[in-house]
């Protein structure tokens, strides 16, 4: 279904319908009171978390290219293509998956992970044995809103999937190590702690401050307190979210771009169609593959060669020589 088409209009009406009053209600008062620092400004002392490995390790990185299909084929391809989901994950596992859901706005935007990816890949982790699958995210507008308006919420539960909103005590205190901004910074540890294996799910979109969005940007939303205070920094934290983590894998999500106004967007003209999927184990190579999408180079966005000199991956996406497959349309 082409993004922007009658068909998919009518979807997301529907969809926005059945959510819209209850959003209305509760997301209101939520907008009201509603601080992703939590009660103490995000500066109360928790135990230290430490950030787990969800790698797996083992072997090199992997990457794929899906061209051409629509949003669900094009999941399923890429994922077929590094060998299907049962690679990374095994039976019983807990999945989490982190989407974008920092705005209140609607899928057909392009601002949020779409929840047609949301579906997608719970039902693939399903398929492979897992146990339970969760979905998260610490929106900038109030988390109950963001859920239920972008779709993810109604898509995560129709798929099987457990929805985590943030709270105040699912926060720890953490310290990147070699880190110059994250220290003794609030995190979103406690979702993570849950989990076995982690995949990123990731929009393609411009970014005025970063000059886009991607998978790694994606981690952001992990972060609690005053975020925004990094923003005069930005490159330096967007490389330093690539070296706190370390997914199973992630996805970037091509099938419509925004190639401007982001990354909020809010109008259907800021998207182009650029029906692309791409997913792999080393974000950095994920990355760099999809600025093309956007019409830049890696040289563009500073992060990725920050990122690969602390190791944290590879912007010469090629050398991990990606599968590419291409669909009909």
């Amino acid at each position: 279904m082409p993004p922007g088409s009658p068909m998919e209009r009518r979807v997301f009406l529907r969809r926005l319908a059945q959510t819209l009053f209850m959003a209305a209600a509760s997301g209101a008062l939520g907008l009201a009171f509603w601080d992703p620092r939590g009660p103490d400004g995000g500066t109360k002392r928790n135990d230290a978390f430490v950030m787990p490995d969800f790698s797996g390790g083992g072997e090199g990185a992997r990457m794929a290219i899906a061209r051409g299909f629509d949003r669900i084929q094009g999941a399923e391809s890429v994922i077929r293509a590094l060998g299907g989901m049962a690679t990374f994950i095994r039976p019983g596992d807990r999945v989490l998956l982190k989407v974008n859901a920092a705005f209140a706005s609607p899928p057909l935007l392009g601002a949020t992970t779409h929840p047609d990816m949301v579906i997608a890949v719970a039902r693939m982790c399903f398929q492979a044995g897992a146990e339970r699958v969760m979905v998260t995210d610490n929106p900038i507008n109030d988390p109950s809103s963001c859920f239920e308006l972008t779709g993810i919420g109604p898509a995560a539960r129709s798929a099987g999937a457990e929805v985590i909103l943030p709270s105040p005590d699912q926060f720890r205190q953490y310290g990147l190590e070699g880190g110059q901004l994250i220290q003794n910074w609030p995190l979103l540890g406690v979702p993570l702690t849950m989990a076995d294996k982690l995949i990123g799910l990731a929009p393609v979109k411009d970014h005025h401050r970063s000059g886009a969005s991607l998978t790694i940007k994606n981690w952001y939303g992990l972060l609690g307190g005053r975020r925004n205070l990094f923003h005069q920094r930005i490159h330096t934290i967007i490389a330093e979210l690539a070296m706190m983590m370390r997914p199973t894998l992630v996805i970037l999500d091509g099938t419509s771009s925004m190639i401007a106004n982001g990354p909020t967007g809010g109008s259907l003209d800021d998207l182009r169609e650029t029906r692309t999927i791409i997913a792999g184990t080393d974000p950095v190579a994920v990355d760099a593959a999809g600025a093309a999408l956007l019409g830049k180079t890696p040289q563009d966005l500073p992060h990725l060669a920050l990122a690969e000199k602390a190791g944290a991956g590879t912007v010469d996406y090629q050398s991990l020589r990606p599968v590419k497959v291409s669909g009909p349309v």
